[in-house]
């Protein structure tokens, strides 16, 4: 019997099972409701009477988020509109908004899901959680208050921004549990240390995700509001949305819910699987996803599977946090860079803080590339020579580029309610 009351305990035979009887449901199912997808798997050599294993899994073919954006304004709709209850959209960055659409039975899926992921970060009906993400057409409000909702504790539906909002509720109703992007906390904590509040909340936990953070974001953030903990939390738009999966306590990698979905790692280049612990591209395939369903969907982000047991217990797998996207990378002077690699860099300076920013220009013909990164506090103005220096020493080592720092003062870089911009391209007048 599961020691918990939403997460299930499954042995691997249980869970090749479900995996199993999911991906040839999913097929079927996607097979009858969607011409894209029958075109596409008939392609392949798939027929709806075939009874698939786990490895035919990769001999299917992919989904791409052009094939969402090409089926706007509903891509991928395998059910008759009559059971769309309800859309959620991704933010975007060009093009057209990604849809998905949802049944009742969809919805029903994700809060459960999402109360899997309150119940691993150790929360109880009596904690009070504070939701300071987009809502509207956007997943995240909406997933964090429905699983808040679906697990019993009492949600204060606040969004982003509404800082003074925030702040004065956190003291007054006593919250316990914020959820947010990494952005978000650390500017609130900012906040609170500014004002002197820590010694008055109640705050215990933060819940984050959304955008790829650095171990001193987050140290930051939990110092400076006096956290017990806190937990990464991952999803997407296309898988619902939020709620995928958790760091348990043991904050060793993210468990995923692998009786909702089959999660692999591919080479982005070559589309086969890595080797379990290599950095690849997580790909997904929902099983039981019923008005938009997922079969191999390239997510873009960037992780690695983790095949050894958590010292947690729980046997649901698990993957590492989300180390970047393979569409984040960008290319200077011929070599391929990733703002994680950057980051990656900083960590090893004590004297730098958590907040950094790239800036690309082209002068004389010729790319350069202005690294600008926040001294901590403690930190005196008379060594930024050095540190600088120093720092772009050690990028030229790691990347074998030349990288321009430049230390600013602690605040001086732009703040976020939302995901933080890492890197400005002003080569092309792009930004």
């Amino acid at each position: 019997m599961s020691r918990y009351r939403f997460i299930p305990e499954l042995s691997p035979e249980a869970l090749t099972d479900i995996q199993t009887k999911g991906l040839n449901w999913t097929c079927r199912h996607a097979f009858d409701g969607s011409p894209v997808y029958r075109e596409r798997l008939s392609g392949g050599g798939y027929e709806p009477g075939r009874e698939l294993t786990l490895d035919d899994l990769t001999s299917l073919p992919v989904t791409t988020v052009e094939d969402l954006r090409q089926g706007y304004p509903l891509p991928l709709l395998c059910v008759p509109e009559e059971q769309v209850v309800r859309i959620h959209a991704s933010s975007g960055t060009t093009g057209k908004r990604k849809i998905l659409a949802y049944t009742q039975g969809d919805i029903d899926t994700w809060k459960d899901m999402f109360a899997r992921c309150y119940e691993l970060a150790g929360l109880t009906t009596l904690d009070r959680v504070q939701i300071a993400v987009g809502y509207g057409l956007w997943t995240a409000g909406a997933g964090f208050q429905l699983g808040c909702e679906r697990f019993g504790a009492m949600a204060l539906p606040v969004g982003p921004g509404n800082m003074e909002i925030h702040l004065q509720l956190l003291e007054d109703m006593g919250t316990t549990c914020l959820c947010s992007t990494a952005s978000m906390a650390l500017l609130m904590a900012e906040e609170v240390q500014k004002r002197d509040m820590k010694k008055r909340l109640k705050l215990k936990k933060v819940i984050f995700g959304a955008e790829t953070h650095t171990d001193k974001m987050r140290r930051r953030f939990e110092k400076w509001l006096g956290l017990e903990e806190s937990f990464d939390i991952t999803g997407m738009t296309e898988l619902y949305g939020p709620g995928a999966g958790l760091e348990c306590s043991a904050h060793d990698g993210i468990h995923y819910w692998a009786d909702k979905f089959i999660l692999e790692v591919l080479d982005p280049n070559t589309l086969r699987p890595v080797a379990p612990g290599e950095v690849g591209e997580m790909v997904v395939t929902s099983l039981c996803k019923e008005a938009a369903p997922l079969i191999r969907y390239r997510t873009r982000d960037l992780t690695r599977l983790l095949p050894e047991p958590c010292p947690c217990g729980l046997s649901l797998p698990r993957h590492d946090r989300i180390l970047g996207r393979s569409d984040d990378m960008f290319v200077f002077r011929g070599v391929n860079i990733y703002p994680g690699q950057i980051a990656s860099v900083l960590e090893d300076f004590k004297d730098v803080d958590s907040e950094f920013q790239i800036r690309l220009i082209r002068r004389d013909g010729r790319d350069q590339m202005v690294l600008k990164v926040e001294r901590k506090p403690s930190a005196g103005s008379d060594l930024d020579q050095n540190l600088s220096e120093a720092i772009s020493t050690s990028l030229r080592k790691h990347l074998f580029v030349r990288i321009w720092v430049e230390i600013l003062a602690p605040g001086s870089l732009p703040r976020s309610c939302g995901k933080t911009k890492r890197v400005h391209d002003d080569r092309n007048g792009i930004d």
